[in-house]
């Protein structure tokens, strides 16, 4: 990037969780630990830096909390971070006598040249390996102004700190291991970002039960969660420490870090707190929840830097898994849920047969696929799948054969209506000559859906739906035509998903006749085939993706839209980065245009959507997940489109 864009204002905020070196009951020496990472961190544009628990004496110091010169030499430590005036938020835990004589486990908030907090710790464990309550007392019910050589601090667990335009809180370990964590608190009193440092020791399987803790919390308070653990310079007397560094945003784990370095650990990440915003106002549960009293606010006198790059990369296809494994689930799970919907249907119809238009292409294939599952379910014989060819002037023979080939390995009931003389009779009465306009194309498309509803009614069967997502956010269906079935599997499966699939099915379920029909499908451009074939010959002369542009770009559009709220601006900035090397800004404009003004369009088609089950977060029915009028104006996200310059 060139400093064109600045994603602190598209709503990131860059942080980092720290597992410094630590030297047990030497607070200066961890001090300057700290304030070194700090200066470090500072050259990486990071607002916030998140340290462990106890981090200024050691957690493990154990007796010595009571040592007074240790609690002296504490404060000491605290005022050399302060004093640094590093313009980062630093987050450091510590020991905190209060005035009346109770020692707190504490979290201190510094920022410019001040603290803007204390933060005791609650949950004390008093179980197993920890002992807490022989030190400390619980900051619970605590809300204390304390005089101390850094002014009046606030002493209270129930705190907002403010930075710039976002908020967050702090917990301390045990607080989210507890059966009422106070970061749920936190969370509905407006905390977008939970920080936790803690010193969670290392037993088998511990760590995967913390990273779901921490991933699990971030979902239920739809907020970012950063996790900073004691490392292994803590005492190995009894127990070892690993240093785990977690981050997480709304049930996602976006990164973390390697355990048991003896040199300390560093975990900068990105969260999107304005996405996080846009899944508060969405999630009514959240929104609906009773909001805690007596949180105060305090605002840390730091600005967050620019941010000219992100540190992560946005996936250019959102909709699909990139682990093998978890892709391998996916597909399993999503053809399960489609097949399921599809086989209810047919026992609430009473119907025992399906029909389905066979074109040879990625989402009718798909469909079919889905149907011999759902017949499978059933129990039925795959010859009640009765898939018709629907040739017309358009057809390419390249796609015929292709139908062929799909109908042979799969045992089917297939047959080929030519629908090109009723084409050509209804042109004629329309006294409509040209070959190459949107009554040519439509005549087709409408052609068709008559022939499959006729057939349905015919062999008391149901028809199945073939336009997936993708096709639907943008409107690329003939209305009362392609657009209607009596029940489309693919309404929420996106277009890059559809080949992902396909390519799945043809590599883990399909026969080696199957697999390789699958694959001239995948092979094939994707096109509605409703003008002449290329050359009068054989070819496909019509390509979708050369009309309305690339659909990975749609889909990466319609997810960040839809399921994130983003404005044209941050998508554009995104998508900048995750196609990096492969579009240019101008091309992203353009395209980014098109998707808004066909999603704005063409809502009226998806107004009136046949029924089709939801399988992922992104869903445009218009009974549940996506309520918009027909009349709505996408004029301001495009003149906004058309502000973004076209380099960047």
């Amino acid at each position: 990037m060139n400093g064109a864009v600045d994603f602190a204002e598209l709503g990131f905020l860059r942080a980092a969780g720290v597992a410094p070196k630590v030297r047990i009951a030497d607070p200066l020496a961890n001090a300057r630990e700290v304030v070194g990472h700090l200066e470090a961190l500072r050259e990486a544009d990071v607002s916030v830096a998140l340290f462990p628990e106890l981090g200024l004496t050691g957690y493990t110091a154990e007796d010595l909390f009571f040592d007074a010169s240790l609690l002296k030499g504490t404060v000491e430590a605290l005022a050399l971070i302060v004093e640094a005036k590093v313009p980062i938020v630093a987050v450091v835990g510590l020991p905190w006598r209060s005035p009346d004589g109770r020692l707190f486990n504490c979290a201190a908030v510094v920022g410019g040249g001040q603290i803007a907090g204390l933060v005791p710790k609650t949950a004390l464990p008093n179980h197993g390996e920890f002992y807490e309550r022989r030190w400390f007392a619980s900051g619970r019910g605590v809300d204390l102004e304390v005089e101390s050589e850094f002014g009046v601090v606030r002493l209270c667990p129930n705190q907002l700190f403010q930075l710039g335009g976002h908020r967050f809180a702090v917990e301390l370990c045990e607080d989210l291991w507890s059966p009422q964590p106070p970061g749920a608190a936190h969370s509905l009193a407006g905390a977008e970002l939970l920080l936790n440092l803690s010193a969670s020791n290392e037993l088998v399987s511990k760590a995967d039960y913390r990273r779901d803790l921490v991933r699990m919390a971030s979902g239920a308070w739809v907020c970012g969660y950063l996790y900073a653990g004691a490392g292994v310079t803590e005492s190995t007397k009894d127990l070892v420490f690993g240093g785990h560094l977690l981050a997480a945003e709304n049930g996602v784990l976006l990164a973390e870090s390697d355990r048991f370095g003896l040199n300390g650990a560093e975990l900068i990440v990105e969260f999107d707190l304005e996405k996080l915003r846009h899944d508060r106002m969405q999630n009514k549960t959240f929104a609906d929840s009773p909001r805690p009293e007596g949180h105060r606010s305090a605002a840390v006198a730091v600005a967050p830097p620019r941010l000219e790059r992100l540190r992560r990369t946005p996936d250019p296809h959102p909709f699909v898994p990139k682990d093998e494994a978890v892709f391998d689930a996916r597909a399993r799970e999503v053809l399960a849920i489609q097949s399921a919907g599809l086989s209810r249907r047919m026992r609430g119809a009473g119907v025992e047969r399906l029909v389905l238009g066979t074109s040879g292409g990625l989402d009718s294939t798909l469909a079919l696929l889905v149907c011999l599952d759902a017949l499978e379910q059933l129990g039925l014989p795959t010859g009640n799948l009765e898939a018709l060819s629907l040739p017309g002037p358009g057809t390419s023979e390249h796609t015929r054969t292709t139908v062929a080939q799909l109908a042979a390995a799969t045992a089917i009931s297939w047959s080929e209506v030519s629908i090109s003389e009723a084409v050509s009779e209804q042109l004629k009465q329309l006294a409509h000559e040209a070959r190459d306009d949107v009554v040519f194309e439509n005549v087709q498309a409408r052609q068709r859906t008559q022939v499959l509803f006729n057939t349905a009614n015919k062999v008391g069967g149901l028809l199945v739906g073939t336009g997936d997502l993708s096709e639907l956010a943008l409107g690329w269906c003939t209305y009362n035509a392609d657009h209607m079935a009596s029940y489309n599997v693919n309404a929420g499966v996106p277009k890059t998903l559809v080949a992902y699939l396909i390519r799945w099915y043809a590599s883990h379920r399909a026969s080696a006749a199957l697999a390789e029909a699958l694959q001239r499908v995948l092979d094939t451009p994707i096109s509605p085939e409703l003008l002449p074939p290329e050359d009068g010959g054989g070819g496909i002369s019509q390509r979708t993706e050369s009309i309305i542009g690339p659909f990975e770009l749609h889909d990466f559009f319609l997810y960040h839209y839809v399921r994130c709220g983003a404005a044209p601006e941050k998508i554009a900035a995104l998508a900048d980065l995750a196609f990096a090397g492969r579009y240019e800004r101008s091309e992203v404009k353009r395209w980014l245009k098109v998707f808004f003004q066909r999603f704005f369009d063409q809502q009226f088609k998806r107004t009136t959507l046949p029924a089709g089950p939801k399988v992922g977060t992104v869903s445009l029915s218009p009974r549940g997940d996506w309520r918009m009028p027909d009349e709505a104006e996408a004029s301001r996200l495009i003149a906004a489109i058309d502000r973004l310059p076209d380099t960047h």
